[in-house]
């Protein structure tokens, strides 16, 4: 995020798109409704589901699934022909603008309305609130980064957000809201494979030597490592030979589930740490049984970039033993020592080697949370980024053309299905399906569908529909709902009794190596 979770409070309008914020996000989705019924902000949802947050919102548009850089580029064409674009905050802080203009001429609302779906009016009454409020705020999610066109729709948003002049002020930004409690710390600390901590580049002579020289002078590769979709991939060719998962179910969160098992089996050792014995870990090897977040000490880094102390409540059960004791220990019989370390230790590390957490002290810390990046000491953290200058010097427009989805409907597979969360489950209900007060709530997985659909296909509510794709097929209780847009079916993907990724492809987008879990093509047909 580019600007804190409470500058939804101080914007003007407020841009909704690819995220059900108030299921998956229900606090952010709290200061959003603030923003509007106490402080006057229009809303502006944008989603091909009616969310809930639709209900608080001053206009929704429902366009295509997959089809978001088109209704993006709409929404410039329309905002720089009535002249509503920031002039002199692009002409002083971005480059590349004449290039975009000249891009977007083609992208009329006549051209994008036959992509969309939406109407050249809605088009035009989006760019009209967006264009003309200031500040605006942009929040999304993964039903805009799931696409194999992930990495350009949020490369549109940030051009959007240039264009008015809403990225370095209070209020503004770009701001993707994060699906899990420390992901943000995670890619941090260089849980990424093309980057150290403070996503330093691992191709970097300078910091190659500095991590080698900081860890035992040893010398580190410039190569960068794999993704997670390229691991299971280099496990079905031979190239892989182990893997290691540590806190994730990949056998229920992965696209193509048959694939992602196919290649699990492929390995010659798969191991496993968990606090739970998931769907993924009942494959493994062997299973390290580690601690949850109240058993241990450290840090968690939130998506608006704040990192808090987190401090230990209680012991863990049984034989569960802390992530950074069961790495050392692995480490030490591998030949390297790596002693445990203490969590101010860990935090000592972070500051000598990670720029951006240089000033976010163990100390410190004691005090509140920080915000990176926060260079020394003396820094107070950095809320709001890019304010007065890019870290580039100035902002760059991307001219980015529309690419249809990999996988469309057809004569065969005539609905779009796109995979989700609700409010009662996370994620792969590791840990919420664990317990019976959330599954008394949502206790089984629903495949919601459009009352046309349902009509058309002959079901009603509560009968069950298999649901076919190339890759597979699941049987799921039908929950029928004008949520979801004609010819299209909703699943959550929590539910192994009936898992969505066994019907999603394995398509990801080229750069971020993101599957395209909002866009499948399938077939429904009655159940017994």
């Amino acid at each position: 995020m580019t600007n804190p979770i409470s500058d939804v409070l101080k914007a003007e309008v407020i841009l909704a798109t690819g995220t059900n914020t108030d299921e998956n996000h229900p606090i952010i989705a709290n200061y959003v409704k603030e923003a509007v019924m106490r402080n006057g902000a229009k809303l502006l949802v944008i989603d091909p589901r009616r969310i809930s947050l639709v209900d608080h919102a001053a206009l929704w548009l429902r366009p295509k699934p997959g089809t978001d850089v088109a209704w993006i580029n709409g929404l410039m064409h329309i905002i720089i022909k009535e002249g509503w674009h920031a002039k002199e905050y692009v002409d002083e802080r971005t480059e590349g603008f004449e290039e975009l203009r000249a891009h977007l001429e083609s992208y009329t609302p006549e051209y994008v309305s036959e992509i969309t779906g939406l109407s050249t009016d809605e088009l035009h009454a989006a760019a009209s609130l967006f264009g003309k409020a200031r500040p605006g705020s942009i929040l999304y999610a993964m039903g805009i980064t799931q696409h194999t066109t992930g990495t350009d729709n949020v490369k549109s948003l940030a051009n959007l957000a240039m264009l008015c002049g809403n990225l370095g002020v209070d209020g503004g930004g770009v701001n993707p809201l994060r699906g899990q409690n420390n992901v943000q710390g995670a890619c941090d600390m260089g849980c990424l494979p093309n980057v150290f901590s403070g996503y330093q580049p691992v191709g970097d002579e300078n910091n190659m030597k500095k991590m080698a020289n900081s860890w035992g002078d040893f010398k580190l590769g410039p190569k960068p490592g794999l993704t997670v979709t390229e691991m299971f991939g280099g496990a079905e060719t031979g190239e892989v030979k182990a893997v290691y998962v540590m806190g994730e179910n990949p056998v229920l969160s992965d696209p193509d589930k048959q694939h992602i098992e196919h290649c699990i089996d492929r390995l010659d050792f798969f191991v496993v740490q968990d606090i739970f014995l998931t769907e993924t870990a009942r494959l493994a090897d062997v299973v390290l049984p580690a601690t949850c977040f109240a058993e241990k000490d450290g840090t968690f880094t939130n998506t608006e970039r704040l990192v808090q102390r987190v401090r230990k409540a209680v012991d863990p059960p049984g034989e569960a033993k802390e992530d950074t004791w069961i790495i050392s220990e692995i480490s030490k019989r591998m030949g390297y020592v790596m002693p445990a370390v203490t969590g101010e230790e860990l935090i000592h590390e972070i500051n000598l080697l990670t720029p951006s957490y240089a000033g976010i002290t163990y100390e410190r810390l004691e005090e509140g949370g920080l915000v990176w990046p926060c260079p020394d000491r003396n820094h107070p953290g950095t809320p709001v980024l890019h304010r007065g200058k890019f870290a580039r010097g100035k902002g760059q427009f991307f001219s980015i053309p529309f690419k249809p989805p990999f996988e469309s409907a057809d004569s065969e597979y005539p609905f779009t299905l796109s995979t989700g969360r609700v409010l009662e489950h996370y994620h792969t209900g590791t840990m919420t399906r664990c317990g019976t007060g959330l599954n008394r709530l949502y206790p089984e997985v629903l495949a919601e569908i459009n009352p046309v659909d349902a009509e058309r296909v002959g079901i009603s509510e509560g009968d069950y529909v298999r649901i076919t794709s190339k890759r597979g097929r699941v049987r799921a209780k039908v929950h029928i709902s004008e949520r979801s847009q004609p010819g299209m079916i909703f699943l959550p993907f929590h539910f192994h009794e009936a898992s969505a990724n066994v019907l999603t492809h394995s398509e990801v987008d080229p750069i971020s190596k993101i599957p395209e879990y909002k866009v499948s093509a399938v077939k429904v047909e009655k159940a017994a």
